[in-house]
């Protein structure tokens, strides 16, 4: 079952400055590393080795572009039933990742955390990943959430059944479950729903990211394979979303 996490004050500060940025928290599909790697007649694995490169210049760029908050969909529950020799090949990208860069995190005061079903991940892998979880606890500034072996509706079940055992146990009133209560049982529950989501590579769903925080959230889907996503790109999608006018649900008042 997913993990929770977050739950620290120490998360605080990067609350409070996402929800002064515009947009403060941002949420990525990145899509089309296979088909980069196609149209150059490559393996596919060559296009995630271009991908982690473009994450990593997103990473840095969306600092300088200050967003506080980034949650990125590293690889997707449904992920697993691609061929055992790509899901190696990520894998293996993952470790390397974590092993190479794990230090950039705290020179740029950007804490780490991983949400979904992490005991599905390889022990080393899930070890470094607690280490750097460990390593960048007290990181105020900025947060990258990695979504790894995630599924929306995967998190949404993991938190009903929470739900039904303090049910169960008589600790929790069924009559008082609402949505503040059902959100407090997510894999992330500290962490504000994000104002935008980009995917790449030209499809227009989310594919099962973040379904229940992604309810308000500013959609955009951009034409470019994931590896030739630039950080002016990024830059574009900001501006664009700074133009769109939120109005949750409500009517816009006129003078």
């Amino acid at each position: 079952m997913g993990d929770r996490p977050l739950k620290n004050s120490k998360l605080a500060p990067i609350v409070a400055a996402a929800a002064r940025a515009n947009p403060g928290h941002v949420g990525l599909i990145m899509d089309g590393n296979g088909r980069w790697a196609e149209h150059r007649g490559e393996d596919r694995t060559k296009g995630h080795e271009a991908g982690l490169k473009t994450f990593h210049r997103i990473l840095r760029a969306s600092a300088a572009f200050g967003v506080p908050i980034l949650s990125v969909f590293g690889f997707s529950a449904e992920n697993w039933a691609r061929p055992q020799a790509e899901v190696a090949k990520l894998m293996a990208l993952l470790v390397q990742y974590l092993q190479d860069y794990r230090h950039e995190f705290l020179d740029q005061d950007c804490r780490f955390l991983v949400t979904g079903r992490r005991d599905q991940l390889a022990p080393e892998i899930q070890a470094l990943v607690a280490l750097a979880e460990q390593e960048t606890s007290g990181c105020q500034s900025r947060l990258l959430n990695l979504a790894l072996s995630y599924g929306g509706r995967q998190e949404l079940v993991d938190a009903a059944k929470q739900l039904a055992v303090k049910a169960k146990a008589g600790v929790l009133d069924p009559s008082q479950i609402d949505n503040a209560a059902f959100a407090a049982h997510l894999y992330a529950p500290d962490l504000p729903d994000p104002d935008l989501i980009i995917r790449t590579s030209g499809e227009q769903r989310l594919s099962g990211f973040l379904p229940w925080q992604s309810a308000y959230s500013e959609l955009m889907f951009h034409d470019a394979l994931w590896p030739d996503f630039s950080p002016e790109m990024f830059l574009a999608c900001l501006e664009a979303y700074r133009r769109r006018k939120r109005r949750f649900g409500l009517v816009e008042t006129r003078l």
